[in-house]
């Protein structure tokens, strides 16, 4: 019994840490877009920017 007067206010405390990073993470734009991401991670043609062919001599 003892040991839930430690335990509860620790718990406690980190729900509101959590809360807290939610509430952060979502006004910071972290979740507005999911999908561009996912289908950038998935997909390396949407990433990859167009590259010199190798018979370029830079002149």
């Amino acid at each position: 019994m003892e040991s839930l007067y430690l335990l509860i206010p620790i718990a406690l405390i980190f729900v509101v840490l959590v809360a807290w990073l939610l509430i952060w993470s979502v006004n910071r734009g972290q979740y507005d877009d999911l999908d561009n991401d996912a289908w950038k991670a998935l997909n390396d043609d949407l990433t990859s920017t167009p590259q010199q062919s190798d018979n370029d001599d830079g002149n």
